[in-house]
């Protein structure tokens, strides 16, 4: 017997329609690029003051995805502890408990990193309607501590509502930012969120990448930070460090951007990724606890079949795609305005 045709509704094909829109398969390019080898080397010091001694939550491991493997690791901790580690799946960051006795604590580790980017055209990613967006991408869309896009929403609306959807309003963002502040060492602190840095117009890498985060999001723009290395990043900002910067949700893939404008994305490491700095802090402390700079080292190689790390105009991407539920889109009775009002609990 002929299995039984089934008739699709009218909602069915709105929804269809919406993501042919948003998802033209045919104009997805094919990766033209050979994978980039980082070989990371990462040094951390400290003394523990407390007789007690002090917990440490480390997120200091690269994290393992489709297009990003890491090899040879190598961890050594200068005291005789066993660290417990775990993995958060939805964004592959991995993380490193440990209780260290007073006295000098050093945390060394180092990996060869493949990276193995997507690359697409930036004219064809466009902006994701909220009620399309797959659920675990929502969560990036609402305020956090450090990114108070809820507060941001007039200025967002006033230098961007005007421009087209889709990434080169994203793009406009970075930019818009990278004229407003000034990369200047030591002007921040654990505080200092995306509204201080609206105000004080200085900052470091975490400072450009809140701001961005929360224009993006009081779009209804899903924004990320992400942590590696600053690699590429000029001597005259210091020596090598750790490195925040910024993923945004278009079509269907999370996409890099630098905000400081101060490293070169092809070469970034993945380690973190979050909603804000709150969530992917390499070192989180518990304790009394004194601490030295970072050393980092982040070496790209240039044997066959690997490409070192360069800008590119291509849209870049190390995470796997999330696209948008096969049973569409979510229809709701009423048309939505651009802005976003919140119903709070009395």
């Amino acid at each position: 017997m002929a299995p039984k045709l089934q008739r699709r509704s009218a909602k069915q094909f709105r929804c269809l329609d919406v993501r042919r829109r948003l998802f033209p398969r045919r104009e997805w390019p094919q990766n033209a690029t050979m994978p980039v080898q980082i070989a990371l080397e990462l040094k951390l010091e400290y003394e523990v003051k407390h007789p007690d001694g002090a917990d440490f939550v480390f997120n200091i491991h690269p994290a393992i995805n489709v297009h990003q493997d890491v090899a040879d690791e190598h961890l050594h901790i200068s005291q005789a502890v066993v660290p417990q580690i775990a993995v958060e799946h939805g964004t592959g960051s991995r993380f490193m408990r440990l209780h260290a006795n007073a006295g000098p604590l050093i945390v060394r580790y180092a990996a060869t990193v493949t990276i193995d980017h997507h690359l697409a055209e930036p004219d064809i990613l466009e902006e994701v309607p909220v009620r399309c967006l797959p659920l675990e991408v929502m969560p990036y869309v609402y305020p956090s501590r450090y990114c108070e896009s809820d507060r941001l929403l007039k200025l967002a609306f006033s230098e961007f509502g005007g421009l087209w959807p889709g990434y080169s309003r994203v793009l406009a963002i970075q930019h818009w930012v990278q004229r407003r502040v000034s990369f200047v060492s030591n002007t921040s602190t654990s505080t200092t969120s995306a509204l201080d840095t609206v105000l004080d117009q200085v900052g470091v890498c975490r400072d450009f990448a809140h701001l961005m985060i929360a224009l993006c999001r009081a779009l209804n723009i899903p924004a990320r930070i992400a942590t590696g290395t600053d690699y590429g990043a000029s001597e005259a900002l210091g020596p090598p460090d750790f490195h925040a910067y910024v993923e945004v949700y278009l079509s269907d893939r999370w996409y890099l951007f630098d905000p400081s404008g101060s490293g070169i994305p092809m070469g970034f490491v993945r380690i973190g990724t979050g909603r804000d700095a709150a969530d992917v802090a390499y070192a989180t402390i518990f304790g009394t606890v004194e601490s030295k700079a970072p050393i980092v080292r982040a070496q790209a190689s240039g044997a066959p079949g690997f490409t070192v790390p360069r800008h590119r105009r291509e849209a870049l991407s190390t995470v796997e795609p999330q696209p948008v539920p096969d049973s569409g889109c979510a229809e709701f009775g009423a048309v939505f305005a651009a802005a976003v009002a919140k119903q709070l609990p009395s």
